[in-house]
């Protein structure tokens, strides 16, 4: 394990404001699945703050979350400031506020390496992905001409996720390997997802990635010059008496964009690295991902809660009521319980879970389980 010199400051940008609809029915509209207590009691969102914890200060973690999710996160993650918890999500804007959370911590710290993170993440190795952190934020601070994406060294043909090709080895730094950053494939098919795994040059990517404030202004002065002039107004009101009237004004304004096609697509490959480790990263995007993520063998249930399985293999049961759950001759099946809704499925039928939400939604009678 690559151990960093030292413990540089920095910041931390941890994203939780998305519904996360695939992971129905524990995950609903009130409560979304990072908030929800899926391993060893905690949630993904309080397991994402222990991974940061300590080498972060709590003053430099901001949590960017939707209005109606305060209060679990205050509930949550106590020691956050509550200046630290921003709410971009009052006009359904989420995808494009990661430039107004820049821009706001650009105003005191523009040159201070900052770490976006995702709240509904599961990490095997938390030692060695801090460690990640800590020579990423390093790097940084010494190149601030640059972005370091990290990525994950892909354990198989996932065709669910984003990829990273690499390029050359660019250095040796604080024990890891810096590579330069080639482009980006968006789930690619199973054809294609096949050729990256049995290829060296390319990687799972988290969604993680360390830059300065102010290398994020300069890509949007440069690829969205419009929106950049929104963001310095924003900027500017930041912890003024005015802040409040101002974001309500600018920023539905905001074009309808995320950060990935506004500026990671027109990134130039010569200002971005690529740092990447096999840290055990999962995506807990639906059930079969957290099960992939939790199970010890390859036929290995992964259950939680008053459930006794007889002679079952390779199925997720999740109970969370006081309700004693058995399962008998189930292979390949995720049993999912609540209070009000018992969910049965095989898992080439998890990819419908997101449609049966959308037809609820649709029906007077069943929103209430949305």
């Amino acid at each position: 394990m690559a151990e960093t010199s030292k413990r540089i400051q920095m910041k931390a940008v941890v994203f939780a404001g998305g519904v996360g609809t695939r992971m129905w029915p524990l995950s609903r509209v009130e409560s979304p699945k990072q908030f929800e207590k899926m391993v060893d009691s905690k949630s993904t969102l309080q397991l994402t703050i222990d991974r940061l914890r300590p080498e972060f200060d709590w003053e430099d973690i901001y949590i960017s979350t939707g209005i109606k999710y305060i209060s679990l996160v205050k509930k949550q993650l106590p020691k956050i400031p509550t200046k630290n918890i921003v709410i971009p999500c009052i006009f359904n804007f989420f995808k494009c506020f990661r430039g107004a959370r820049v821009a706001i911590i650009a105003k005191k710290s523009p040159d201070q390496p900052m770490a976006i993170i995702w709240s509904d993440h599961l990490m095997k190795k938390v030692s060695l992905f801090r460690n990640v952190l800590q020579a990423g934020g390093e790097y940084i601070s010494q190149n601030q001409d640059k972005i370091l994406f990290i990525g994950q060294k892909a354990r198989f043909a996932n065709q669910n996720l984003g990829w990273i090709q690499t390029g050359k080895k660019v250095s040796d730094f604080d024990g890891f390997k810096v590579y330069k950053f080639k482009t980006f494939h968006y789930r690619p098919n199973i054809q294609l997802a096949r050729q990256f795994f049995h290829r060296k040059d390319y990687v799972w990517n988290p969604g993680y990635f360390i830059a300065t404030p102010k290398f994020i202004l300069e890509r949007y002065k440069r690829f969205m010059p419009g929106m950049y002039q929104k963001l310095l107004k924003l900027q500017s009101s930041f912890n003024t008496s005015s802040y409040q009237k101002v974001l309500k004004k600018i920023y539905p304004t905001f074009e309808r964009i995320s950060f990935d096609d506004a500026i990671l697509e027109k990134l130039e490959p010569n200002k971005a690295v690529v740092l990447s480790v096999d840290f055990g990263w999962s995506d807990i995007g639906n059930w079969q991902a957290l099960k992939e993520a939790l199970q010890k063998s390859k036929k290995g249930n992964v259950v939680k809660g008053k459930v006794f399985p007889w002679e079952c293999e390779d199925s997720l049961i999740y109970n969370y009521t006081n309700q004693l759950v058995t399962t008998i001759d189930l292979n390949d099946i995720v049993v999912v319980n609540t209070d009000d809704v018992l969910l049965v499925c095989t898992k080439e039928s998890m990819k419908n879970i997101k449609k049966v939400v959308g037809h609820f939604k649709t029906k007077e009678k069943y929103k209430k389980f949305t």
